[in-house]
């Protein structure tokens, strides 16, 4: 395990400090706000409504309790079970650390962030958009990019992301088989 967490701590080190440039320095606390993605939750929202008629209702319901379950789990049990630091709080770590964004008063372990994107994406595509390879790859990388931003601002390591994401992604998977299970029955 100490290996483990040495391991996580170089790569964050890495990312966080080595591989810092200004285009990363601009875009990437930008890109981590919840509030910039407000017009891809509408146009998820509008397309569902729009193309799903009768499983419209029964989607939007899934992806938002996929999201509050992923939410839950990995703020109030995980987070408050593990009780990791943020690096931003290891005191032991400030001189090496660049914190581009407030740090947040909570646990590092696992990232809210990850695994709350990393649910939609994984939800999207396991239902909605099953045949549009493109848009599955542009999924994986905006749930990524946004994890990756995570560890570059500082606010938390390599492993609270793995975590997030696998948390997320478990969560869309599981209520993905709910919708297909369900969407033929709702449909007839």
């Amino acid at each position: 395990m100490g290996n483990l967490l040495e391991f996580d701590r170089y790569l964050f080190e890495l990312i966080n400090s080595e591989w810092a440039n200004s285009f990363f320095d601009y875009v990437l606390p930008i890109f981590r706000e919840k509030l910039v993605w407000i017009p891809l939750y509408l146009f998820v929202i509008s397309y569902a409504i729009l193309n799903l008629k009768a499983q419209r209702w029964y989607f939007l319901f899934l992806l938002l309790v996929t999201v509050a379950m992923t939410d839950l789990t990995s703020s109030e049990l995980i987070k408050k079970t593990v009780q990791r630091p943020r690096p931003c709080h290891e005191i032991s770590n400030l001189e090496h650390i660049q914190v581009r964004v407030h740090c947040g008063s909570g646990y590092s372990f696992t990232s809210s962030h990850a695994a709350n994107h990393f649910a939609v994406a994984v939800f999207l595509i396991f239902t909605i958009f099953k045949r549009y390879r493109w848009v599955k790859v542009l999924l994986l990388f905006w749930a990524s990019t946004i994890s990756f931003a995570q560890v570059y601002v500082g606010v938390h390591y390599p492993l609270d992301i793995l975590g997030g994401a696998l948390v997320g992604t478990s969560y869309a998977l599981l209520m993905a088989w709910i919708y297909d299970f369900f969407s033929n029955r709702i449909a007839e």
